[in-house]
């Protein structure tokens, strides 16, 4: 049997924010994000596209991981999207 895994994901906004969340199927739920039945912030915030994501083998990873990312400034989640380091 496979075990499915949870991703974080992170999807750019048409005003050129960002929006993090988790999933077990990311494709589904950014589907769900531009029809307007995800989070309230999409709904807002229309979603342009997924421009992250990180795969967990638990939803407890996924979750913790999901909450280090919505700590990040805006900058700090360009600069993980796009892989720039920065001192």
């Amino acid at each position: 049997m496979l075990k499915r895994t949870y991703s974080v994901y992170i999807l750019l906004c048409d005003d050129g924010s960002y929006y993090t969340g988790y999933a077990k199927d990311v494709l589904s739920r950014f589907e769900k994000h531009k029809a307007r039945r995800g989070a309230q912030y999409t709904k807002m915030h229309k979603p342009k596209k997924v421009v992250y994501v990180e795969e967990f083998k638990t939803r407890r990873d996924a979750i913790k991981r999901e909450h280090q990312i919505k700590a990040l400034t805006h900058r700090e989640k360009h600069n993980l999207v796009f892989e720039i380091d920065e001192p």
